[in-house]
């Protein structure tokens, strides 16, 4: 299931309070997902990682009540009140003696003593055993507890998460170019850099921090692996060869528009990137003359960032042209 496929089958078993376990290739955001989730829900969140904890901690430390008995005191970090989720990621990297410490957690809503809030869903998270990732083999009691989604890659919701998180738009544009590379992962290849939506979203923030020429290169390599970041660099030269927005907007009506599909991809990430209230109209006079499908993926992108463009006369004039492809 791709991630917005996730979040809906999430908001559904969340609220029947239904335990859910979300498996898939390391770096692909599953943990982003239901953090993204719980906000969209308005549910607080506390992320347990399960590799980190010993069996014991999970059940608590013990004391001598008034009454003379020994009770259990339930550690600070599980919640007592409120909404939410509690989400033990990485759950199946965990020893077995910890996993196994979750059976009574995940089904029965307790420990103990301690009883999981009714506002609160558990959700836990793990990579694939054949990803060659620190996993261990669940055990089927605990496995059985849970509803298990299987989360895969999909760039078309990675450019809409993207472009509402300021990833870079060459790295957009790059990646509408060559969908292929937003995740490019060989379990049997001992790589310890490679493509990923986690990956790709380093690249952006190395970008935006202005690295010295000199060591560029190698950054991108470190973070998405030799390939990938020979040919998104490759692909930087391209977008190094585009007119600016401004050469654009002076001459939208009359400007060469490019043949090659990775310079028209470069085009329409930087111009909806551009978008603004006073450029509009220019931006719609230029998008009119490029390929049909060129077109509507730079007008869905400025419509992503502004809605409010659908209601001028100059996008009610371009979807009159285009209404055969917009049915």
């Amino acid at each position: 299931m791709k991630s917005s496929q996730i979040a809906i089958a999430l908001e559904s078993l969340l609220d029947i309070r239904q335990p859910v376990f979300l498996s898939g290739p390391p770096g692909i955001g599953k943990s982003q997902v239901v953090i993204q989730t719980a906000a969209g829900l308005g549910l607080d969140i506390i992320d347990i990682r399960a590799i980190l904890l010993d069996p014991v901690d999970l059940r608590g430390l013990p004391r001598i009540s008034p009454d003379g008995k020994s009770q259990w005191c339930a550690p600070a970090f599980l919640p007592t009140k409120g909404k939410g989720i509690l989400f033990l990621d990485e759950l199946n990297a965990a020893p077995p003696l910890v996993q196994a410490a979750c059976y009574q957690l995940v089904l029965d809503r307790r420990l103990g003593e301690y009883i999981l809030p009714d506002g609160w869903s558990v959700v836990a998270a793990g990579n694939r055993e054949q990803d060659r990732a620190v996993t261990h083999r669940m055990p089927s009691a605990l496995a059985n507890r849970f509803v298990h989604l299987n989360f895969a890659v999909d760039s078309d919701d990675w450019v809409s998460w993207a472009l509402e998180n300021a990833i870079a738009p060459e790295l957009i544009a790059f990646i509408r170019f060559r969908p292929s590379l937003l995740h490019d992962f060989d379990p049997e290849k001992n790589h310890k850099a490679f493509p990923s939506p986690r990956s790709w979203e380093f690249v952006s923030n190395l970008m935006q921090s202005s690295p010295d020429s000199s060591v560029f290169k190698e950054l991108v390599a470190g973070a998405v692996g030799t390939g990938g970041a020979s040919e998104f660099l490759g692909f930087l030269k391209i977008w190094g060869q585009l007119p600016t927005v401004g050469e654009i907007l002076a001459n939208p009506s009359g400007i060469e528009i490019p043949k090659d599909p990775a310079l028209l991809f470069a085009i329409c990430e930087m111009m909806s990137h551009a978008l603004d209230n006073g450029n509009f109209d220019g931006i719609m006079a230029y998008s009119s003359r490029l390929p049909i499908e060129f077109s509507v993926l730079l007008v869905r992108n400025a419509v992503l960032k502004n809605a409010d463009i659908v209601n001028t006369k100059a996008f009610a004039g371009w979807a009159s042209c285009h209404s055969d492809v917009l049915v």
